[in-house]
């Protein structure tokens, strides 16, 4: 019985591609979130999901594609975030609320303007991971590598940066330059995972892992670790309730990445 429950999703295509994506996701979002986490910018992955709003109703309004307005728009807001903070005593919160809410609501005044564009606010929210296509497949799976290559290469810098910001440009290193890029993949991996699992998954998935791995690890790169397992436990998880209890996928698996957050925090007061 549990053998049949646990081959039977993988009868249709629809959700071996679903389970590849999910666990990509799962992938680069907690290895991106402890660096987030790490810089107080937990926040991010929520703004430059909305941020990027303008950019998509832009590429919907002149008939292309959602992700080639959305990908330079988030590019530009994360590293405009990264300049605001700093150029300025504006904190990283203040600095992404302030775009955030303004860039979403200038996306809501063009779809209002423009007329006639139809943008599927459900759809943004929760994804369509059921019906991810073969293109987007192979993105995810390209993006998951290049994530995964280039975070490998900078372990060191981004991991010295993030805790002494200064003392690494002191050393010589170029902490800013870096920054930015953290901030470009971040904000590539968000709208490109965005337009296949949505909001919900893409925040829960970027935060949530991460969060549950530092009550856990006592090193840096234990939370990296523990919280790509959690986020691909999330992934699979996830998917096997959305195909047996007939739920949203991107909620399910948010929901159990949830549990596992509040599991890890359960171990962790227990401890003391």
């Amino acid at each position: 019985m549990w053998v049949d429950a646990f081959i039977e999703p993988f009868q249709y295509q629809f959700m071996i591609r679903a389970l590849i994506v999910c666990v990509s996701v799962g992938v680069m979002c907690p290895l991106l979130g402890a660096h987030v986490i790490n810089r107080e910018m937990g926040f991010m992955g929520d703004a430059l999901a909305h941020a990027v709003l303008p950019g998509m109703v832009a590429a919907y309004a002149v008939g292309l594609s959602p992700m080639v307005g959305a990908i330079p728009t988030g590019i530009v807001v994360a590293l405009a975030i990264g300049f605001m903070v700093r150029k300025s005593n504006i904190s990283s919160d203040t600095s992404i609320g302030i775009l955030f809410t303004g860039l979403f609501a200038l996306g809501l005044v063009m779809i209002t303007l423009l007329g006639g564009i139809s943008v599927n606010v459900e759809d943004i929210l929760l994804g369509q991971v059921m019906s991810t296509s073969n293109s987007e497949v192979y993105i995810t799976i390209c993006l998951t590598v290049i994530t995964l290559c280039l975070m490998t290469m900078l372990y060191k810098q981004m991991i010295f940066i993030g805790f002494d910001f200064e003392g690494a440009t002191v050393a010589g290193l170029s902490a800013s330059k870096i920054n930015y890029l953290l901030l470009a993949l971040l904000s590539i991996v968000i709208v490109v995972t965005l337009q296949v699992v949505g909001i919900v998954l893409v925040v829960g998935m970027l935060i949530t892992p991460a969060a549950a791995a530092s009550l856990i690890a006592r090193r840096f790169s234990g939370v990296i670790l523990l919280g790509i397992l959690f986020g691909v436990l999330s992934a699979v998880v996830g998917l096997y309730s959305s195909y047996h209890f007939n739920l949203p996928s991107g909620p399910a698996v948010a929901l159990t990445s949830t549990l596992i957050f509040i599991l890890s925090f359960a171990s962790k007061w227990r401890i003391n």
